[in-house]
């Protein structure tokens, strides 16, 4: 997988969470993972097609995914509802719209799936590739990651 996938994505999220929610987040180191993901309380998947093919899980924890929606609409949330899930949905919509664009700086002409939300614990989710890219990223408001399955269409 070249850097080029993963510093999209990174600078996406860093311009997004600096623009929408004052939020400085920093890169941790980079795994690879296997094609099933073990997802967190709050996950959302979006599809990549065009040069690119394949998906990117984003997952946060329930408090981060709460914390968040709270910066941006001023309100107290207590529970992963569906308020809270379009939100965050959209946060990720917007994420991934920026790293398409960063993408096709490089090159790459791709498009993205609407946001699938999946809220729960204990889940299992099948990714694109055989092995993904698991990006780790802190904040002050507690760590997420991107899992990142493309390849290049031939």
């Amino acid at each position: 997988m070249k850097a080029q996938y993963i510093n999209s994505f990174y600078k996406a999220v860093l311009d997004v969470f600096r623009l929408m929610l004052d939020i400085n987040p920093e890169r941790e180191e980079l795994t690879v993972v296997d094609d099933m993901i073990a997802g967190n309380e709050a996950n959302v998947m979006i599809g990549i097609t065009g040069d690119l093919a394949g998906s990117v899980l984003f997952g946060f924890t329930k408090d981060m995914t709460l914390e968040m929606v709270k910066i941006m609409s001023g309100m107290e949330m207590k529970k992963l509802d569906s308020f809270v899930s379009s939100a965050l949905g959209e946060v990720v919509n917007i994420i991934s719209g920026n790293a398409v664009t960063n993408l096709s700086k490089e090159g790459y002409t791709c498009d993205i799936s609407p946001p699938q939300v999946i809220i729960g614990e204990n889940r299992s989710i099948s990714m694109a590739t055989e092995k993904a890219l698991t990006l780790p990223i802190k904040t002050e408001i507690g760590k997420f990651e991107i899992n990142i399955s493309v390849r290049e269409n031939q």
